[in-house]
């Protein structure tokens, strides 16, 4: 009886936050309130795989920015690095992956859809800052320069020091994982989507090169890049800093750029359907072309089709 009590204690203690912040609690509220809402609104919308998919990569992402696990982060580089596996690869992954923009809409009253959210959406500045962020160069170029930035020594020396600039750059890696995601997992044609499926397929393998370099560096150096760990204490005192280094650099070049390889080939897989189903470009191009055809060949062609008539006429 002890003993279970004692791990149910162990459990809740996980899920107290090891750094409280309000901002998470309010954006992971409205998130589930707006999805369960909607979900229960629109279920076609929602059938249950989308929300199993939905509420792991909520969970994982939630895991990762608001739980006991942000301490050992901060004293381990290699849980940091899955930290920031979950955040920015895994929990958007799967979130984009479950499609909840809709449901996540319907959750809304129409009212404030019609009052907030499409004024908001159509204002000229937000239209820019989208078009700027979601434009495939500018995704690549963020997707793999923030893994850059916060891996560069003197810079995350001084985020781990700092819990203004550690909460920046933990909320800035869920960010932008979730809109890269979005962008790649988008099973529409386009429009409405921003990319085509083939520039999707491109970008999600463009990523993959740079993660596997900064991690095989990190796997495969002898110097002791990160000792902020061993400034502030380890929490697992029998692995050694250039181990634990070393772990790290292995969960950045081998599971972080193969959900980049899944991403590709999921795309890949949209680009086949929507071919298949005739809902591409291409496809519309061929079907006018083909009517075209069709029409002119049930029409009388010109002037000696006039003269035939004429003569029939007589």
């Amino acid at each position: 009886m002890d003993d279970a009590l004692n791990l149910l204690s162990d459990f809740l203690r996980w899920w107290i936050p090891w750094e409280p912040s309000a901002i998470v609690v309010v954006v992971f509220a409205l998130a589930v309130g707006l999805y369960w809402r909607g979900a229960r609104r629109s279920p076609a919308t929602a059938p249950w795989h989308r929300q199993l998919l939905f509420w792991l990569g909520l969970l994982i992402v939630y895991t990762g920015l608001h739980t006991h696990l942000d301490y050992y982060a901060e004293h381990e580089f290699f849980i940091h690095r899955i930290q920031h596996m979950g955040l920015h690869h895994m929990g958007p992954f799967l979130i984009a992956l479950a499609y909840p923009g809709i449901t996540m809409r319907r959750g809304l009253s129409a009212r404030w859809r019609r009052r907030w959210l499409k004024p908001v959406l159509a204002w000229a500045p937000v239209r820019l800052l989208l078009d700027v962020l979601l434009h495939p160069f500018v995704a690549a170029l963020l997707f793999v320069g923030l893994i850059y930035l916060w891996l560069w020594p003197a810079v995350h020396f001084d985020a781990m020091l700092d819990w203004r600039l550690y909460r920046v750059m933990n909320f800035s890696m869920a960010a932008d994982g979730m809109l890269f995601w979005w962008l790649i997992l988008d099973h529409r044609p386009r429009p409405p989507a921003r990319l085509s499926p083939g520039v999707r397929v491109f970008v999600a393998l463009a990523v993959i090169l740079p993660q596997i370099l900064i991690g095989a560096y990190i796997s495969f150096t002898s110097a002791d890049l990160y000792p902020i760990y061993s400034l502030c204490g380890r929490a697992f005192a029998g692995i050694p800093p250039l181990v634990d280094q070393h772990l790290g650099g292995l969960i950045l070049w081998i599971p972080s750029s193969m959900m980049s390889v899944i991403g590709a080939l999921i795309a890949f897989t949209y680009w086949l359907k929507l071919d298949s189903r005739g809902r591409l470009p291409r496809n519309r191009r061929q079907r006018e072309i083909i009517r075209a055809r069709q029409v002119a060949a049930r029409q009388p062609e010109g002037p000696a089709a006039l003269a035939g008539s004429t003569e029939n006429s007589t």
